[in-house]
């Protein structure tokens, strides 16, 4: 049994706790620092989420690709070489050709003021720089899958 298992197994008498959202954490670019990611990509587990990270140095379409395969409706993009507004670009653009323009982003990273607003004006959900608030990136990803959660029940 895995921990994610082990831990869900026991939470309560005979009820498991709904599963959450598929989240796909990836490092685009040549960027080799992880730290962060992985920091985050811990914390989204600890919350109940299922969490993919694709390891260092994916291509936009590495990433697309395993949005995909993953049927991941969350992703996050950990970019610290500068080239967060280049490489979101091409990501949004390959998720909306691949019919998955309706993926979640969220991107973390040394991004300036200017470039936030750039980011949200492109449909990223979320930026998060330095120092931010784990819990605060948990909460956002919460409300997101909540957010998912609404949306297929508007469909059905």
């Amino acid at each position: 049994m895995n921990p994610l298992q082990q831990r869900t197994a026991g939470a309560g008498a005979g009820t498991a706790p709904a599963p959450r959202a598929r989240v796909v954490i990836a490092k685009p670019g040549l960027d080799g620092h992880d730290r962060g990611a992985k920091v985050i990509a811990r914390a989204l587990r600890d919350a109940g989420y299922e969490v993919i990270y694709t390891g260092l140095h994916q291509t936009p379409e590495q990433i697309v690709a395993t949005v995909i395969a993953e049927d991941a409706p969350i992703l996050g993009l950990s970019v610290l070489s500068g080239a967060h507004l280049t490489i979101v670009e091409k990501v949004i653009k390959l998720l909306a050709q691949q019919d998955a323009g309706d993926t979640r982003i969220l991107v973390g990273g040394i991004i300036p003021d200017a470039d936030v607003r750039a980011l949200q004006a492109m449909g990223v959900h979320g930026v998060f720089t330095p120092g931010a608030d784990i819990g605060g990136i948990v909460e956002t990803v919460h409300r997101l899958s909540a957010s998912l959660d609404r949306t297929l029940e508007q469909a059905c």
